[in-house]
């Protein structure tokens, strides 16, 4: 079964083969970015001696060592660090989207915050981590691990805008049609935490810092031997921010927000001065990335031809909108399976980023779902024509928008299981109640907590023309 936990019920129905084609390769390659494994490969300790890939810490020199961070794979980055350090560990702190039954830590404590929208359990705990850091001095380690989400789960504004404020101008960002680094060029800067906010507060106090990310960046490059430092990782509570106050103005300009966002947000990011900037560098804390964005589409597309099919990864940089990018991977199926345009059938097509629902109007909301849901229900209502092919998108940590599953997976015969079950594909893309639709159906993907958060990963599997399915 693996990481996909509805496994056998997705595959007992529609085009079954293509089904398993690509559930198997799902399995198998979040198998491979399980940042727990990954994470033990490359953490040793021995005595007193810390071992991570090719450097070495002596703890002996180490009055209290801290674990922090926050992240929907936050959960098996802290566990594999949590184990390792064992009773050398002074007191962790985590923050998690969700937390699973095998989530038992030794000496961390666990929240469940806020995603996509922040909460107050994920505030009263970034509070609790700001204060551990202000307990600390020059002897002390922190080691923090940080992958996607962390923007929400490590919520604490700033003086003078309350966590409501925060949480409405999340809302509004990600309905406004804006991509994830231009919501993140808002959120950073209204934050104590985000933005590199926590690690300028650990270097006040003299603390060393150990950083282990997971970049959900679309555009970041492949990761390539985990074992040694990454020099130029950015964009977290704990890295360097690229983002400024102006790419913040100019988001709320574009997206034509400034009437609709809290005018605590609005006055702060338009007034702020050059002194209230989020810090640009950190050279002297050591990072490891362990995991970026085009990984699992490599891992999928290596599996992929060790089953003996071809595979071609059409993009990393996947972005827009969800049911667009639907139907515009059905208008791929139909070339190549006709034509064999930009590759024969059978065949594989590969697709990694993040695409984003527009919903400017919660009014229009009349159900459940996310952007990966939403792209298989429009894959399903434009792919009748192509026999065989299947396509399936997911949030790769597991939840997908405001559900938690991990998102769907649609053939060339969902359109008419939905019409025979009275579910309008049409109409639960319009009210974006995806989740209804494709529950209805049998066709939303399960897989609790991968241990991974690399953003969407999309998987179209095609047969050739006149196979026997």
């Amino acid at each position: 079964m693996g990481k996909i936990r509805n496994y056998d019920d997705l595959i007992s129905h529609g085009y079954s083969h293509s089904r398993k084609i690509i559930l198997d390769i799902v399995n198998r390659t979040l198998d491979e970015l399980d940042a727990y494994s990954r994470m033990k490969q490359i953490i040793h300790l021995e005595d007193d001696t810390l071992i991570i890939g090719e450097k070495k810490w002596d703890l002996s020199q180490k009055k209290n060592i801290y674990l922090i961070g926050a992240g929907k794979a936050c959960n098996a980055m802290a566990k594999a660090i949590d184990e390792i350090l064992g009773d050398k560990l002074t007191k962790g702190i985590i923050i998690v989207k969700v937390l699973e039954k095998t989530d038992v830590y030794n000496k961390t404590e666990v929240y469940v915050g806020g995603h996509p929208l922040p909460n107050h359990e994920g505030y009263l705990a970034s509070k609790k981590i700001l204060q551990l850091v202000d307990s600390a001095d020059s002897d002390d380690l922190f080691l923090a691990v940080v992958s996607g989400g962390s923007s929400s789960l490590m919520s604490c504004p700033i003086d003078g805008i309350t966590l409501e404020d925060e949480k409405v101008t999340t809302d509004i960002m990600l309905k406004s049609g804006a991509g994830i680094y231009e919501i993140n060029a808002i959120r950073r800067h209204i934050s104590q935490m985000n933005g590199g906010m926590l690690a300028k507060r650990i270097q006040e106090k003299g603390a060393e810092l150990i950083g282990f990310g997971i970049s959900d960046a679309v555009g970041n490059p492949p990761t390539q031997n985990i074992r040694i430092p990454y020099k130029n990782y950015s964009s977290t509570p704990i890295g360097p921010d690229k983002t400024t106050f102006e790419d913040a103005q100019h988001v709320i300009q574009k997206y034509n927000v400034q009437d609709r966002l809290p005018k605590s947000v609005v006055d702060y990011l338009m007034n702020a001065g050059p002194e209230k900037e989020t810090p640009k560098e950190f050279p002297d804390n050591t990072y490891y990335l362990i995991n970026t964005l085009p990984d699992s589409g490599i891992y999928a597309k290596k599996i992929s031809e060790e089953l003996g099919i071809k595979a071609i990864i059409l993009s990393s940089y996947l972005e827009g909108e969800s049911k667009e990018a639907g139907i515009f991977f059905a208008s791929i199926a139909k070339e190549i399976q006709e034509y064999g345009n930009p590759v024969k059938a059978p065949c594989i097509v590969i697709s990694t980023g993040e695409t984003t629902t527009e919903i400017l109007d919660n009014r229009l909301i009349k159900g459940h779902g996310g952007p990966s849901q939403e792209l298989t229900a429009s894959f399903a209502a434009s792919i009748a024509a192509v026999p065989g092919a299947c396509m399936l998108s997911i949030d790769s940590e597991g939840t997908d928008g405001t559900t938690q599953v991990a998102g769907g997976i649609t053939d060339a015969t969902s359109m008419e299981q939905a019409k025979n079950k009275g579910v309008d594909l049409f109409s639960a893309l319009r009210s974006h109640s995806c989740y209804e639709a494709l529950s209805e159906i049998g066709d939303i993907v399960i897989t609790g907590n991968t241990g991974t958060n690399v953003c969407d990963l999309n998987i179209l599997y095609i047969p050739k023309k006149g196979e026997q399915l």
